[in-house]
């Protein structure tokens, strides 16, 4: 029999290996930042995120992405991950965290 895992549990795993990535240039995790719209995840264990850049031009454009992927498809319960880019709409400051706003000293 399968071993199951609670979808919510899974959801905090995945968003756990998220806040391990950081944008090269500010020291603060993707997800504090705000570059994650959603993480979508069915009963299949395959993962979709909702992911935006701070600009369309943004040096990481190519690698961050996939380095997202990766990390999320490395995950023991998760099947398959995949990232889909957005811009709409785009990034602002008004996006991330409290946490990372004091991070940056914005607050």
């Amino acid at each position: 029999m399968e071993e199951k895992i609670d979808m919510a549990e899974l959801g905090e795993k995945v968003i756990a290996v998220i806040k391990t990535i950081y944008d090269p240039e500010i020291p603060v995790d993707i997800y504090e930042l705000g570059l994650i719209y959603d993480v979508f995840i069915n009963e299949d264990y395959e993962v979709k995120i909702l992911m935006t850049l701070t600009t369309p031009n943004c040096p990481v454009a190519e690698s961050l992405p996939m380095e997202v992927e990766d990390k999320v498809k490395s995950l023991k319960y998760v099947k398959d991950a995949e990232v889909e880019m957005t811009f709409d709409p785009p990034w602002s400051q008004e996006l991330m965290s409290e946490e990372a706003k004091l991070e940056l000293g914005m607050l």
